[in-house]
């Protein structure tokens, strides 16, 4: 680290630029994890919802591990926030991302390279943010 100084304006900037994580334990629908955001609670909550009135079958919290073995430097892994079965027994993987820096979207570009055909989706703050306030009632 460079002894470099910030100034408070430059620290706020900074700051600004990348959301606050809160991770935290939560039980949904009788099970507990270790959510790495509010926004996966959120979502956590969303898919359970889903499961009660049978629009999925199931959803699982960090699930599964895709490995890149081709790769030898760099991201060499993934794992997708959320793995949910259709009522048709067909996967989805969710990805739930406030924030896309560079590791992120090469993690992105090499699911899409290397497992073309693993159904992943992308769930934005915007999203999310729609979720909330579609299904307020879930999150009193």
């Amino acid at each position: 680290m460079s002894g470099a100084r910030w100034t408070s304006k430059q620290l706020e900037a900074f700051e600004g630029k990348r959301p606050k994580v809160k991770a935290q334990w939560a039980t949904i629908g009788g099970k507990k994890h270790y959510f790495r955001s509010q926004w996966e609670v959120d979502f956590a909550y969303y898919l359970e919802m889903l499961k009660q009135y049978k629009q999925i079958q199931e959803w699982e919290y960090e699930p599964k591990t895709f490995w890149f073995e081709q790769i030898k430097r760099g991201v060499r892994s993934y794992l997708p926030d959320f793995r949910v079965t259709e009522k048709d027994q067909s996967i989805i993987y969710y990805e739930v991302k406030g924030y896309m820096d560079a590791r992120s979207k090469t993690k992105l570009k090499r699911m899409k390279k290397y497992y073309p055909d693993v159904k992943l989706q992308l769930v934005q703050a915007s999203q999310i943010k729609e979720i909330r306030n579609k299904f307020s009632f879930l999150f009193k």
